[in-house]
C-alpha cells in the first residue's frame, strides 16, 4: 500500500529539510497514547530511530537511515522499518523536501507498507492516514517563521 501527503511550508527546502531533527521529532508525535524516543540519531544515511509505544499497545519501532541526498531541487532521506508493531510487515518511509521557490517548499510523507496480509494492509491503510494526516499542521505551523 502508498500513502501520499504533500504539505506546503514556508522556508527554502534546504533549511526545511536540515530541521528533520529531534525537536521536530518530538512535535510530530502522536497526540493520542504514549510514546518514548528511545533513540534518534538523525535523518542521514546510516541513523537510528527507536521509538516504544506504551500505550494504548505496547510495541517497538526500530528504523534505519538507508538513503539522504539534496540536489537542487529537492532533499530527502528514507527510513527502512527493521523492527514493527503488528500487523506491520514493510514500512519505507520517504520524507522529500521540494523546492517552490527560495522561500517555499513542499514537504511530502511518502509511505510504502504492508501489513502480515492482504486484508490487515486494507484495515492498516486509514489509520496510517489517520496517524500521519494531522502532520500537515504541524508542519505549517513549525514552519511558518522559517525563510
Amino acid at each position: 500500500m502508498n500513502l501520499v501527503l504533500k504539505t506546503p511550508v514556508s522556508g527554502n527546502y534546504k533549511k526545511v529539510m536540515a530541521a528533520f531533527d529531534r525537536r521536530l521529532f518530538e512535535a510530530l508525535k502522536p497526540p493520542v497514547g504514549k510514546m518514548v524516543i528511545k533513540e534518534f540519531t538523525g535523518s542521514q544515511k546510516g541513523d537510528k530511530v527507536h521509538i516504544q509505544f506504551l500505550s494504548p499497545v505496547k510495541a517497538e519501532w526500530i528504523s534505519d537511515i538507508v538513503e539522504d541526498e539534496v540536489t537542487d531541487q529537492r532533499a530527502w532521506f528514507v527510513d527502512v522499518g527493521v523492527k514493527l508493531p503488528w500487523p506491520l510487515a514493510t514500512w519505507t518511509h520517504r520524507h522529500i523536501v521540494e523546492r517552490v521557490d527560495d522561500q517555499n517548499s513542499i514537504i511530502i510523507d511518502d509511505i510504502t507498507f504492508t501489513g502480515s496480509n492482504f486484508i490487515l494492509s486494507l484495515l492498516l491503510y486509514p489509520a496510517i492516514f489517520l496517524g500521519f494526516y494531522p502532520r500537515k499542521k504541524i508542519y505549517k505551523d513549525y514552519f511558518k517563521n522559517l525563510v
